[in-house]
């Protein structure tokens, strides 16, 4: 089989997909038109984006679009025909419940303030300045959850080992968890509000669609503690991007870390915020990284390389989409 691989991350592991006898070609971070051309005879074709210019190249001969990671809302999925199949693959909970904790304790703790001032020979410290207020551990706090997804039950259980009470809203709150997992509570969707206010750590895990699309704006900004952090390892549209930047310079909450953004305005050739977060002392900000690390990309080339075995040997392929 022809395997076009367009993904420049999962480019960098091709020997793990190797080994089939199949005909890999490497387009990594190629511009459109040439993926275009190079698509006709393709049978699998590894990607984070498919244009429908690119699904009409490929036509029927193409029997798996295989995305990289958990989202394809970059792939035209309607524009492909009836028989090809679409996969994704995920892998990427541990590395993003690492991140959340690791930017939960930073904003507690201060650390790019503190970071920047020694750099700047200012040494700021209750030591030498005795009413400076205390930082907090994160033992014995609340952590609020928005999605049991992949992630949201791998943030769950690193919570728990920092002995964080966790709570949760989720669609069915009387569905089972998944063994080993504990939380505190359990809330119905009905039951976002609670949460945000009985939280001092809020997560956002949940995958954007129509209903998550605006999910936290200023009226749920405005229920959370003014000392809660909320941490967005979603997408950026679910929550309200004005809101959240008048919460946090008028000090209304304690803090944010943003690791997924809003989509770039027109003529903006990348997504980000026309709005100055980054003026601002009580945020964390990444590019959209929480979850790039070797473990999750390493588990996701196995995941498509045995997606193709699959695919040849004529057996059920993982994560079918459709």
């Amino acid at each position: 089989m022809k395997v076009l691989v367009t993904d420049p991350i999962i480019a960098r592991f091709t020997p793990l997909l190797e080994g089939g006898g199949h005909e890999i070609v490497l387009f990594p971070g190629r511009p459109d038109e040439e993926i275009v051309a190079a698509l006709p005879g393709t049978d699998v074709l590894v990607c984070a984006r498919m244009t429908e210019e690119m699904a009409r190249a490929a036509g029927p001969d193409l029997r798996l679009v295989q995305c990289t990671g958990a989202g394809y809302e970059r792939i035209a999925i309607d524009a492909l025909p009836p028989g090809t199949a679409v996969c994704n693959t995920f892998h990427h909970g541990r590395s993003i419940a690492e991140h959340v904790l690791m930017v939960a304790l930073m904003l507690s703790r201060k650390v790019l303030r503190r970071d920047r001032l020694v750099r700047e020979g200012v040494w700021e410290s209750v030591a030498a300045e005795p009413s400076l207020p205390l930082g907090d551990t994160l033992a014995g706090r609340t952590l609020g959850l928005l999605g049991l997804g992949e992630t949201g039950r791998e943030v769950a259980r690193l919570a728990a080992a920092f002995g964080l009470r966790v709570q949760a809203v989720r669609r069915d709150p009387a569905a089972p968890l998944e063994e080993g997992l504990r939380l505190d509570r359990v809330l119905p969707q009905d039951g976002l509000h609670e949460l945000l206010a009985t939280s001092d750590l809020v997560v956002v895990t949940v995958p954007l669609d129509e209903r998550t699309r605006g999910l936290i704006g200023a009226a749920e900004l405005a229920r959370m503690r003014p000392t809660a952090i909320l941490i967005n390892v979603a997408r950026g549209p679910v929550v309200d991007e004005h809101a959240l930047y008048e919460a946090l310079a008028a000090d209304r909450i304690a803090g944010a870390g943003i690791d997924v953004w809003w989509p770039a305005p027109e003529g903006v050739a990348r997504g980000g915020s026309t709005l100055p977060f980054e003026k601002l002392e009580n945020v964390v900000l990444t590019p959209h990284n929480s979850g790039h690390t070797v473990e999750t990309f390493e588990c996701r080339a196995r995941d498509i390389a045995a997606n193709i075995a699959a695919l040849a040997e004529g057996r059920p392929l993982h994560n079918v989409i459709r």
